[in-house]
């Protein structure tokens, strides 16, 4: 099931949202689709290795201080990575967008830094 880049973004604000609540009890939630509830649902279920993926790779960080708008950025491109929602470039390419509208500080550091991670964690588990 390929997933658009508005798709994507969905799926980041309720992961985040979800970081912040730790339940899926929420507005943003109820208005997706089937499709992108099950992705979510199956991502809550998984998140454990999608952390342990995140926090086995990260060099000279730790997951904990990630700020929770990449956590979820990661998060999504990581179990989209894992269950093969898109292909590796797509779904790379849009945690970078997505880096660069919500994360990048004038600096373009951090999307820089989301991209070599996911990178790292793909070439980790193809």
């Amino acid at each position: 099931m390929q997933k658009t880049q508005t798709q994507y973004k969905k799926l980041m604000e309720v992961m985040y949202q979800y970081s912040l609540h730790k339940h899926v009890d929420f507005l943003d939630y109820t208005l997706l689709e089937d499709a992108s509830k099950e992705v979510i649902n199956g991502m809550i279920d998984e998140l454990e290795h999608v952390d342990f993926l995140i926090s086995s790779t990260i060099k000279n960080y730790t997951i904990d201080r990630l700020n929770l708008v990449d956590l979820a950025i990661i998060r999504v491109a990581v179990y989209a990575l894992l269950k093969e929602i898109d292909p590796a470039e797509i779904v790379i390419n849009e945690a970078i967008e997505l880096s660069k509208e919500y994360t990048d500080l004038d600096d373009e550091k951090q999307h820089k830094f989301n991209n070599s991670l996911i990178d790292n964690i793909y070439k980790k588990i193809k």
